[in-house]
């Protein structure tokens, strides 16, 4: 399953650092926000029907829709010529993110002894790491060997990869239905699981920063001199996986919430330095803490939906965590399109707003620790 989200993480992330030069051949300089708002929008509308039919058909059955989506797209790319075209295979692209991350986090749910989810959720959380890693720092390398077209091929290889590598799992839900189109209506209660909302709200507050980041740091590494569009994913892929091999089990130790402290004040820190960064070391600082903090979160925040979602419903919970997830990288994104003017004047806004809200989910999860001591 590791291998597999690898994959499948490397797919769609290998041509994200492209994604602004593209917009602005297509004369749309000013619409480069919406690149991740049309993605994460189309995400967050799936995860209701994928947490739901993730429950009911199977966790593998819900994997392989995202991944025959993302093929689809991801060969279309080279076809596009017009800024909508291409901003309209983006909200589609949202779709396959939708589906492959909630099975696949189900079906890893399920597998995990419950006194080691943070441990497993760690190693997990490394191998998507990495495949975001590989597929940014890589992307112009591979860019200037085999051409925009090339690189697309090669992404849809890769979720290919990703279904071969899926085929091979055996399926973890019990007594799974044939689909029916009745399972596509969706009701309030296939929305939201209750449970995993504290959890929910707090990968909102981690993941603003990380819309801003899609958004923003391939244009910051060229206003530094820095010519790998991708510099700043390599430093964060290497310092989420190294903070991982020593902290992975923090959560199980000392609890998820104070946990996620931790992770959000390294959050906080990170945004500041890149908001202030005026060269490129300074700069890469910033990435690596950026890469401790989401290290030290994402696990945590998957461990602690794992804990409060019932065993019936782990679908639904996934979901809901994740459409908290697109919700917070919309929001990211709509902060680009109002404060960032594509000049590194801007910049510091950007960041700052995302340290703002780092801090909002510090002290909630100070205030959830007061008035719920009783909660992991």
């Amino acid at each position: 399953m590791c291998w597999a989200l690898l994959a499948f993480m490397i797919s769609f992330n290998l041509f994200i650092p492209e994604l602004n030069d593209i917009i602005t051949s297509l004369d749309g300089e000013n619409l480069k926000g919406f690149n991740f708002i049309l993605f994460s929008t189309s995400a967050l509308l799936s995860r209701p029907f994928s947490g739901k039919l993730s429950d009911t058909i199977g966790r593998k059955k819900v994997m392989y829709i995202g991944i025959t989506l993302g093929i689809i797209v991801i060969i279309s790319y080279p076809f596009v010529g017009f800024i909508f075209s291409f901003l309209s295979l983006r909200f589609f692209n949202g779709f396959s993110a939708g589906f492959t991350p909630t099975g696949a986090t189900a079906l890893v749910t399920d597998l995990i002894p419950p006194a080691s989810r943070g441990v497993a959720m760690g190693i997990w959380g490394t191998f998507i790491s990495v495949g975001f890693g590989i597929g940014n720092f890589f992307s112009g390398a591979i860019r200037s060997a085999i051409g925009l077209d090339g690189l697309f091929y090669l992404a849809a290889g890769f979720a290919v990869l990703s279904g071969i590598l899926v085929f091979q799992l055996k399926e973890t839900l019990p007594n799974p239905v044939k689909f029916s189109p009745k399972l596509l209506k969706i009701k309030w209660n296939d929305v939201f699981e209750p449970t995993v909302l504290p959890a929910a709200f707090i990968m909102f507050c981690s993941a603003t920063s990380s819309g801003v980041v899609f958004v923003t740091t391939p244009d910051i590494s060229t206003y530094l001199g820095i010519e790998n569009k991708g510099w700043f994913f390599l430093f964060y892929m290497l310092s989420t996986v190294i903070i991982r091999l020593f902290a992975s089990n923090l959560s199980d130790k000392i609890g998820r919430r104070k946990t996620l402290i931790l992770g959000l004040g390294f959050m906080m820190m990170a945004t500041v330095i890149v908001a202030i960064s005026t060269d490129w070391i300074m700069y890469t600082v910033g990435a690596i803490i950026f890469g401790v903090a989401t290290g030290i979160s994402s696990p945590t925040v998957m461990a602690w939906t794992a804990d409060l979602s019932p065993e019936s419903r782990r679908g639904v919970g996934a979901g809901t965590v994740f459409m908290a997830l697109e919700a917070a990288i919309i929001f990211g994104a709509v902060i680009t399109l109002f404060l960032y003017d594509s000049t590194i004047n801007t910049v510091p806004y950007i960041f700052l707003a995302g340290a703002s809200m780092s801090l909002v989910g510090i002290i909630y999860l100070v205030w959830h620790l007061s008035k719920r001591e009783s909660i992991t």
